[in-house]
């Protein structure tokens, strides 16, 4: 009688200790689906704001109020940090834009284009302007399209903690 006691109290203790495992289980995987949620929202967050500035300089370069290699630097480079699936292949999608960005890329800009000697100056200046001028109106519509596609996905999201 006292095996028998004892069998059934050890039995009752392990189903109590398996119920409590199961339990610690599924509030392991809700508390992994909640943190899969939060850093979704925080990349769809962090895409927004990438949106709304690569929106900002399209205009910008669409209207002609900055050096359209400039744009092409600031937009590639900006594009670059875009997450998840509105991850974009800019070299494949917007080859105009992209070649001028190789152009200029490692041309010096800033104070260190103004510690070059003229002449080297005048020449970088040359290609730059040759490439602008000749992949112009390409790249403006490849920023028309840019826009575009940027304009429906810039929507601010809200993240509050549950």
């Amino acid at each position: 009688m006292n095996v028998t006691l004892l069998a059934i109290a050890g039995g009752v203790i392990i189903l109590g200790l398996a119920s409590y495992a199961g339990y610690l289980l599924l509030q392991l995987k809700k508390q992994k689906e909640l943190q899969e949620q939060h850093k979704q929202l925080a990349i769809e967050k962090r895409n927004a704001n990438i949106f709304e500035s690569v929106s900002v300089l399209c205009l910008a370069g669409i209207q002609g109020q900055c050096d359209l290699s400039e744009i092409s630097i600031r937009v590639y480079n900006i594009m670059d940090y875009v997450q998840g699936e509105e991850r974009v292949d800019f070299d494949k999608e917007y080859p105009a834009t992209s070649e001028l960005f190789h152009i200029v890329k490692d041309m010096p800009r800033g104070d260190e284009r103004q510690n070059l000697a003229k002449k080297e100056r005048m020449q970088q200046n040359l290609a730059r302007h040759k490439a602008e001028s000749r992949l112009q109106d390409a790249i403006i519509e490849e920023l028309k399209l840019l826009h575009k596609k940027v304009q429906p996905l810039n929507n601010q999201i809200n993240i509050q903690m549950i």
